[in-house]
């Protein structure tokens, strides 16, 4: 049992360690964190070939994360953690309130900008395949695609490039002032995978590891046809 939690009001039933986040979820994220700096880091330097090796990584990790939203452990999946846009804007409005952390996985307002990121990184991702077979005249749709449309990809991945900078930034201002203005700790749990929960609440349900590789194999070989065929 966790010791007296001062947001926690008297009479509060007793509190439990509860995996919330599993391994594959994770590494998902940190790895994340380690690759989208590298890639600014090698496209700084214009060490190309490093830059794309690493968004071909990127996009492995997101199309495997997409997978792992739709088979994977209860927390990870999108159909727990999407809420509406009102039931978002509900929470936000009670941002500046210090109350217990009760929430097993992602809060409504989260949840929104998991899926803001993975669409960010997947359009990133994909429009930076296309530029590379492109400029390095690789790809079969290079033919095809008339030059317009080309530059306009080519626009939009230096484009999201940095709106998707913008919401990295938002995310890691949100979880300081998640832990400034509430008192909740939200890296802790990405980092051990277990949270404090009231002992009433059930422990969330977690996919098999084995299941994990499996989806990671099918990303790779996704990835691998479209870095082909793009």
């Amino acid at each position: 049992m966790d010791g007296d939690d001062p947001l926690i009001p008297a009479g509060q039933p007793a509190r439990r360690r509860v995996q919330v986040w599993d391994l594959p979820t994770r590494l998902f994220h940190w790895l994340m964190v380690v690759l989208v700096a590298a890639a600014y880091v090698s496209i700084r330097f214009n060490w190309l070939g490093l830059h794309v090796r690493v968004g071909e990584t990127l996009l492995v990790l997101v199309l495997f994360r997409l997978l792992w939203g739709c088979f994977g452990s209860e927390t990870a999946r999108f159909r727990s953690f999407l809420k509406s846009p009102a039931a978002a804007l509900g929470h936000l409005r009670r941002l500046f309130r210090r109350e217990p952390d009760l929430e097993v996985g992602h809060n409504p307002a989260g949840g929104w900008m998991v899926l803001l990121l993975l669409a960010l990184l997947s359009v990133e991702t994909l429009s930076g395949l296309y530029v590379y077979n492109d400029v390095e005249d690789v790809g079969p749709l290079t033919p095809w695609v008339p030059a317009a449309l080309a530059d306009a990809i080519d626009d939009l991945h230096i484009i999201l490039w940095d709106v998707l900078l913008a919401a990295v930034a938002l995310h890691v201002l949100a979880i300081a002032l998640y832990a400034a203005a509430k008192g909740h700790n939200l890296l802790r749990p990405m980092l051990t995978g277990r949270k404090s929960l009231p002992a009433s609440i059930r422990a969330p349900r977690v996919a098999p590891a084995g299941r994990a590789l499996l989806l990671l194999a099918a990303a790779v070989a996704a990835v691998a046809l479209l870095a082909t065929y793009l």
